[in-house]
């Protein structure tokens, strides 16, 4: 008797894991789905059920993730926009609901990078580096989350910060100060909006390689990063979809918001 019974538990349990993490129904838009690490959570939203938008400038970038995501089952499409123009985003949001009816999860994810000297940090290098991470991630969540207030069925947004938006990381001095500031507005609106049940939480990556950061990660930094980190490894992409899910799901993430979930492999627990 004792196998049919785990068998039935472990279905059960299986049946109750996919009711929790379920999106079927719900459209994602990913703002910088074009990247390696947004386009992994898209998978990830996608293979949940999801229909995802990808947003970024790279056709070539979108349509090789997009076959990705029709491979496993999952539907998506590209809109092309640039996440610091206020024009673009409010484009994007009325070309979804257009297509799609409706938007529930937003990922604001577009980001730069740059290791410049602070001495050497020009106004332009300055502005652009704020201009993408911080005022992109202003504008995407007045535009989208103006509509998940106002429709009154709540939602998830889902900000990208970093460990140098909790604790300042050397030689990234315009990055940590715009994740920095990224971490503090998500947090704000998290209170804002809690009584419109839109949920705003910050995914914060610990060491992944990625396009925006792989020209700071000079050797003796890697070795750095690596005496600091408990699993002495980089992170994989695939790692960030697991807590994508708990933030993006309104029956997972029900009562969390105002989170700065961190996956790190244990980089901010270390200190000697």
């Amino acid at each position: 008797m004792g196998g049919p019974q785990r068998r039935y538990s472990a279905a059960l349990m299986s049946t109750y894991l996919d009711s929790l993490f379920s999106l079927d129904g719900k459209v994602a838009v990913v703002i910088g789905g074009t990247g390696e690490l947004c386009g992994a959570m898209a998978e990830g939203l996608a293979g949940a059920g999801a229909e995802v938008v990808l947003v970024g400038r790279s056709l070539e970038k979108a349509e090789a993730r997009l076959t990705k995501i029709a491979a496993a089952g999952g539907s998506g499409w590209f809109h092309a926009a640039e996440a610091s123009s206020r024009a673009e985003l409010e484009a994007l949001r009325d070309a979804v609901l257009e297509r799609s009816g409706r938007i529930d999860i937003v990922v604001n994810g577009a980001g730069v990078n740059s290791a410049t000297p602070f001495f050497d940090i020009a106004d332009e290098e300055f502005d652009r580096i704020v201009r993408v991470n911080l005022q992109g991630v202003f504008l995407g969540c007045q535009v989208f989350g103006k509509y998940l207030v106002e429709r009154g069925q709540g939602g998830s947004i889902i900000n990208l910060g970093s460990m140098s938006g909790v604790v300042p990381l050397s030689r990234v001095f315009t990055y940590s100060a715009t994740k920095g500031a990224v971490h503090n507005l998500s947090l704000n609106l998290a209170r804002e909006w809690a009584p419109h049940k839109v949920r705003v939480n910050v995914l914060v990556p610990g060491f992944f390689p990625a396009e925006q950061n792989r020209k700071v990660l000079t050797p003796d930094r890697v070795a750095s990063i690596m005496g600091h980190t408990p699993m002495k490894r980089f992170g994989e992409a695939r790692e960030l979809i697991g807590a994508t899910l708990l933030l993006a799901s309104d029956a997972a993430g029900s009562f969390i918001t105002g989170e700065e979930l961190i996956v790190d492999g244990g980089y901010h627990a270390m200190s000697i």
